[in-house]
């Protein structure tokens, strides 16, 4: 079965769920809000957000899914043979995303040496790189005040930006763990100790914290929010990736335009050169 963004959102105009407490902690769906605003996020993929029963729920994600991944192993979900999807929960309203040792993606690359040799075969294994969406939810005390779904492509600069610095810090920690007579041990991180004591049962992690500028700081040009909104959602991805989606898909969305509903063309800035404009797409609602 196919499912993609625009059906998701086109889910959330027609059904706008915010109070993901009583959604999903009811139904012993989440350990957390972060976990609650996933399984929502994969509910609107799926339309299923009103389907409470667990086992048939985990079927529905395995029609439309082609891989989970968790904390620890982006991405949080790629629909099969889609996007991959990375969902961030923030409860400060303009507060920054931690992405902790994983650098900002523009697409998620089969090269990745952050990604599972699981997530590297899904869908047959035969891709080198998908779209990627960042979904930033801001949900405090259990209620959405906003989701803010962004292109990676309109957020996030090419890899080798992020790449030229990590490279040469951890050649630096390497080379002083050298020096130090320290066993080191091989890691994506920016360096790993083992047996730093003389027992030999401590070891130490060197990682990069990384973050990234909430988008509603990012695009405040183009795409404001209202604070005063009970509920407000953002979709900013390029024209061409829009124009890409099937146009069976496209037309059913554009017929629930209206006045809380409002899809227009925009021009961004390049993550790569500011001084570029990008033709985007930009799909604004509010309740």
């Amino acid at each position: 079965m196919e499912t993609n963004l625009l059906i998701a959102i086109a889910n959330l105009v027609k059904d706008p769920v915010t109070n993901l407490k009583s959604r999903y902690k009811s139904i012993n769906r989440a350990n957390s809000m972060g976990d609650a605003l996933e399984f929502y996020i994969k509910d609107l993929f799926c339309n299923s957000l009103h389907e409470n029963n667990p086992e048939k729920k985990n079927e529905i994600y395995e029609k439309y899914f082609s891989y989970f991944g968790n904390q620890n192993n982006p991405p949080d979900f790629i629909v099969r043979d889609g996007d991959a999807i990375e969902v961030k929960k923030i409860e400060g309203f303009r507060s920054a995303l931690a992405l902790n040792s994983s650098p900002p993606k523009n697409k998620l690359c089969s090269d990745d040496i952050r990604i599972t040799a699981v997530c590297k075969k899904c869908d047959g294994g035969n891709w080198k790189e998908k779209e990627l969406f960042y979904v930033i939810g801001n949900a405090k005390s259990g209620i959405i005040k906003y989701l803010f779904f962004v292109h990676g492509t309109c957020y996030a600069a090419d890899h080798e930006t992020y790449d030229k610095i990590h490279a040469p810090i951890k050649k630096e920690v390497d080379s002083v763990l050298d020096s130090l007579g320290f066993e080191k041990s091989k890691t994506v991180e920016l360096g790993k100790v083992k047996k730093v004591d003389p027992l030999g049962i401590t070891e130490l992690r060197i990682r990069g914290m990384w973050g990234i500028e909430n988008p509603i700081k990012v695009f405040d040009y183009v795409a404001p929010i209202d604070q005063n909104a009970e509920f407000s959602v953002n979709a900013i991805m390029l024209r061409e990736k829009y124009l890409s989606f099937p146009e069976k898909d496209r037309r059913n969305l554009e017929k629930l335009a209206s006045g809380k509903f409002l899809i227009k063309d925009i021009k961004i800035k390049s993550p790569n050169n500011p001084a570029e404009l990008l033709e985007a797409k930009l799909l604004s609602f509010r309740k």
